[in-house]
């Protein structure tokens, strides 16, 4: 009998829980039918009285957008043909400018010039934020309407409306172009290895491996350390980010994404080799270093496969899941965020460098009349020259000039031959990214230095 009273209590217990969850969903369901009806309203409302006919799909597809682009800047919708030229785009060749972008306070902001692109000539750095395409205000526009209206055929120009810091504002006209991009770049200096990787597309891993077979073989055993250049590197695909880390890592965590739910984490680990052999690393990042960019740096550190230099990187540290509509286009979903094998979290953080190296200018500075030891009266000869001591002086020999780097004012000619305004005083202007790799890149000649070193100090420690 009291097991009979037990067991109806629990039932009753049960059932009441049941009817609970039962009327929270038809709650939850009615709020959201109640939303869905305001929207229905409002759709009418806006098809029948606005002041210029509208079809139902711009209606649709600028309500799906909106709702996206709320959430943050990366999230979006793409209608089939953006969506098209997606997929194009991380094949490795798009037509347009040439130039990663995002949206910042209504504005686009550059993350990064692409190599060797019209908009990389006409030297667009990263954090400028584009006001004006020919002349239209970009406020009011979708990130998918502005690159839509950068994208165009080759041969066409588009005046675009630049805001630099506090400059004035200025115009830069840029002929479109098809842009093919060659994500990985390499060359040797003296005894390093230089490679550049502009991209994360999908012949990234391919080109790394083919760059780093091509240098071995050109320099063997003088091979003493690795550069990976990933400066104004927007990023690209996550699968080409963890495998270029897995390229140097022998083992452990890359990265590791996680989402709204718990079992959503995935974990990507690396697989044994190393394709540099063990060869010092120096991993070169600044602030348009973003998302894949970012993993590949953060994992390398974590590791301490390599020596991170340069500035804070960009800060994306999201996850983009496209998901294809069929019959329609797609949409781009923020779903998690990305952490280093530490746990880090790349968010509006970025990767802090293990040591900063801001860019500068570097010029020639003379110091004139210096004198030497060779220059005094009766100084004696190096005894491996096997000459007797001079009786007269030694010929004069000019001061070799020495490289530093000089933060003064400098004239720079801006974008479009307008010229720019003097610098402050306390300021150390940026190099443009059309310099970037060349004689005059402040950033790599001292990240190389710093290479030659580590595997000096390296070979000393293991004699």
């Amino acid at each position: 009998m009291i097991g009979r009273m037990m067991l109806a209590a629990t039932v009753a217990v049960t059932v009441g829980c049941a009817t609970a969850v039962d009327v929270s969903a038809q709650n939850k369901g009615s709020e959201t039918y109640r939303q869905l009806n305001l929207f229905g309203d409002v759709f009418e409302r806006v098809r029948s009285d606005y002041v210029e006919p509208v079809t139902d799909e711009q209606l649709v597809e600028s309500a799906i957008n909106g709702m996206l682009t709320a959430l943050d800047p990366h999230s979006s919708y793409l209608n089939a043909k953006n969506f098209r030229d997606m997929q194009v785009q991380t094949k490795g060749e798009f037509g347009g400018l040439g130039i990663e972008v995002t949206m910042e306070n209504g504005y686009v902001k550059v993350v990064s010039p692409i190599d060797d692109t019209p908009a990389f000539r006409a030297g667009l750095q990263p954090g400028d934020l584009i006001t004006h395409l020919d002349g239209e205000s970009v406020q009011g526009m979708t990130l998918a309407d502005a690159v839509e209206k950068m994208r165009g055929a080759p041969k066409t120009t588009l005046k675009v409306t630049i805001r630099r810091g506090e400059e004035a504002p200025f115009d830069v006209t840029l002929t479109r172009d098809v842009i093919r991009i060659q994500s990985v770049r390499s060359r040797v200096e003296k005894d390093i290895g230089y490679i550049r990787i502009t991209s994360f597309s999908e012949q990234t891993d391919e080109g790394l491996r083919n760059a780093m077979k091509r240098l071995k073989e050109e320099m063997g055993d003088k091979l003493h350390g690795v550069l990976l250049d990933l400066r104004n590197n927007p990023g690209g695909l996550l699968d080409q980010a963890v495998a270029v880390s897995d390229d140097f890592l022998d083992k452990g965590e890359i990265v590791s994404t996680r989402g709204r739910r718990k079992e959503d984490v995935q974990r990507y680990n690396a697989n044994s080799g190393d394709i540099a052999a063990d060869l010092p690393i120096v991993v070169l990042i600044n602030g348009g270093s973003a998302s894949a960019s970012e993993i590949v740096a953060g994992a390398l550190q974590d590791h301490q496969r390599a020596l991170v230099v340069g500035t804070q990187s960009f800060g994306k540290g999201s996850v983009q899941t496209i998901v294809p509509i069929p019959g329609h286009g797609a949409i781009r979903l923020t779903t998690a965020r990305y952490y280093t094998p530490s746990g880090r979290s790349i968010q509006a953080k970025g990767i802090e460098p293990d040591i900063i190296i801001e860019q500068a200018r570097i010029e020639p500075l003379t110091v004139e009349g210096r004198r030497r030891e060779a220059d005094l009266r009766g100084a004696l000869r190096n005894d491996a020259e096997r000459a007797e001591p001079t009786s007269g002086p030694a010929p004069q020999a000019p001061a070799a000039p020495a490289v530093t780097p000089q933060p003064q004012p400098q004239p720079q000619s801006q974008p479009g031959g307008q010229p720019g305004s003097e610098m402050e005083d306390e300021e150390v202007e940026a190099i443009p990214p059309v310099l970037q790799g060349g004689p005059q890149d402040y950033q790599l000649a001292r990240a190389f230095d710093l290479l030659r070193g580590i595997s000096l100090y390296q070979k000393r420690i293991t004699k």
